[in-house]
């Protein structure tokens, strides 16, 4: 007989089993311990409800909060995007468009939906792209990050955008478009575009200018050199002499402004080539002796652990250093000696450390003055600048020239002791046993006769007079064109050895005339040697004139010894020819 009390399920148990408990008293304690147990797992389990039914409003309610709260960020997240100074877009890897925001309606015209899974290259026209680089050159599954600049028409107003995307991939690495930004950078593309106009005004007033310098400036050093080449009194002989220092001098200083900029710019390049240091350095002795000689001072050339002789590097930016460090020394030296010395540091990989110093017996510089020497337009005080006189270029310029070749210009000196500038800079040991120096050819004191017939266009009249007179010395042969269209009557009618070719002609300039020159029928007199005279300091001018096939340039004002010699080389040359 069953319990009444016994809990449900342990009565269906003992039903199933037909088993009397009455009759045994050990069953009844023991089925009166299961019938406790299961109505103590009663309570626990209606407890255990009760706390999943308080949670689980709990979380409802929590729940609830996290739908409204992701609502309210959503909503924020609209309102930023779609107010955000710039196009926010989503593509698929094909460049199709799956998200945009509002900007881009207001910066393309279009509205979003009927750019949303459109193609990117329907908008975007690739002449309109900074560069003019190519789709696929933009947008590949190889590049991470993508950056460019293209330019957008609306009507008359031409707007500037910046684009930076980044390639996106899903959870196991796969790419699966791209994510980015459209920028209107229209302010700062227009400043850019202005600031390059202004730079190119720049340069070219400062070629300008230099030509209008340079030209009067050529007659002056001229006829100061035909001066002193012709007979004249012994008294005139040091007002002859000032003339000609004061017209190097100011162009010096025209040279030092226009390599500043030039440094300034970033247009000087390297050109390395093969040279000898030591024919290099006997250069420079040769040159600076005789100016240390007229002002009472030693001057010295020392070579240490036995310099190389055949290097590669650039020897003009070299002989430009070298030439800025012992003028400046010269200038500021009353009494003693200045001595140029190279070591060489080691040789490794064939590649040579030189270390070349500058050491002077001069006015010396402060320590608190020795940092802004090296600023542009700057002396060490105004007493200086006034006493001594230059712009300030020198060392400037002689830092940042080496700074470009990856070395850089040091300064020890004491005021009143003298100074020392220095450099440690790599040359790469030439392989060439012998390297040709026509600069070192020395000249004779008296000029020989040169056997070349030279036509000269030039148009003005002072350049004309001093090139005669200066030909005249030389028993060279010449004719003069006064505009490029002469130049050819006179090229088609007689036969020259070398053509000096004035670039800035009226009616036609010389590089008109050479490229016509280049393109004659008769294949010999179109090879003709075509010199370029030029007053202008163009930076791109040696470019130029090999663009259009001369055989180089030359600069006025001239050096008449650099005149000299190349009518001697071609002259040399045509009677070679002619044997």
């Amino acid at each position: 007989m069953l319990n009444k009390d016994y809990h449900r399920l342990l009565k269906r148990q003992l039903k199933k089993t037909g088993l009397d408990t009455s009759k045994n008293p050990d069953f009844i304690s023991f089925f009166n311990m299961v019938n406790d147990a299961y109505k103590s797992f009663d309570k626990d389990l209606k407890h255990i409800e009760n706390i999943l039914e308080e949670s689980s409003k709990e979380l409802f309610v929590a729940n609830k909060g996290l739908i409204k709260e992701r609502d309210n960020v959503n909503r924020k997240l609209e309102r930023i995007v779609d107010n955000i100074g710039g196009v926010l877009f989503k593509t698929d890897l094909d460049g199709n468009f799956t998200f945009l925001n509002n900007a881009w309606t207001e910066y393309s015209g279009i509205p979003v939906n009927y750019a949303l899974g459109k193609s990117f290259r329907i908008f975007l026209h690739g002449e309109n792209i900074e560069g003019f680089k190519r789709f696929d050159d933009l947008f590949s599954k190889e590049k991470e990050h993508v950056k460019f600049i293209f330019k957008n028409k609306r009507g008359s107003e031409v707007m500037w955008f910046e684009v930076k995307s980044k390639l996106i991939k899903d959870h196991d690495g796969v790419s699966i478009g791209f994510i980015g930004t459209i920028i209107d950078v229209t302010n700062l593309k227009e400043t850019e575009i202005e600031l390059q106009k202004a730079s190119k005004s720049k340069d070219e007033f400062l070629s300008t200018m230099s030509h209008e310098i340079r030209t009067p400036l050529n007659a002056v050093t001229g006829l100061a050199n035909i001066l002193l080449m012709e007979d004249h009194l012994p008294h005139q002989l040091e007002n002859l002499k000032a003339l000609k220092y004061s017209g190097e001098h100011l162009l010096g200083l025209i040279n030092d402004l226009l390599d500043f900029d030039k440094i300034k710019s970033g247009k000087l390049k390297l050109v390395e080539k093969d040279f000898s240091l030591n024919y290099f350095l006997e250069s420079v002795k040769s040159h600076f002796s005789l100016r240390t000689e007229k002002k009472g001072l030693i001057f010295n050339v020392i070579k240490e652990n036995d310099v190389p002789d055949n290097i590669i590097g650039d020897k003009l930016k070299l002989t430009q250093i070298i030439k800025n460090l012992l003028s400046n020394s010269l200038k500021f030296t009353e009494n003693g000696c200045i001595n140029l010395s190279v070591k060489n540091l080691g040789i490794k990989e064939n590649k040579v450390k030189l270390v070349f110093k500058v050491i002077d017996t001069g006015i010396g510089i402060s320590k608190n003055k020795q940092e802004s020497i090296f600023e542009s337009f700057m002396q060490a005080n105004s007493e200086t600048s006034i006493k001594y006189g230059g712009t300030g270029l020198g060392l400037s310029i002689s830092k940042k020239l080496l700074n470009l070749q990856g070395s850089d210009l040091v300064v020890e000196s004491e005021l009143g002791k003298g100074s020392t500038f220095f450099f440690e800079i790599t040359y790469k040991v030439s392989n060439r046993l012998n390297i040709y120096e026509p600069d070192m050819i020395k000249m004779q004191p008296d000029y020989e006769p040169i056997n070349i017939n030279v036509l000269v266009a030039e148009d003005n009249k002072m350049n004309v007079l001093i090139l005669k007179r200066f030909f005249n010395k030389w028993g060279v042969k010449y004719t003069v064109a006064e505009n490029g269209e002469q130049v050819l009557k006179l090229f088609e009618k007689f036969d020259y050895d070398l053509i000096l070719m004035d670039l800035q002609m009226p009616k036609i300039n010389g590089y008109q005339a050479a490229k016509m020159i280049r393109e004659w029928e008769d294949e010999s007199k179109a090879s003709i040697p075509i010199i370029a005279l030029t007053a202008f300091a163009q930076i791109d001018i040696k470019k130029k004139t090999e663009q259009y096939k001369m055989n180089g340039f030359m600069g006025k004002p001239f050096n008449p010894e650099e005149l000299y010699k190349l009518l001697k080389s071609y002259g040399e040359a045509y009677n070679i020819k002619a044997i």
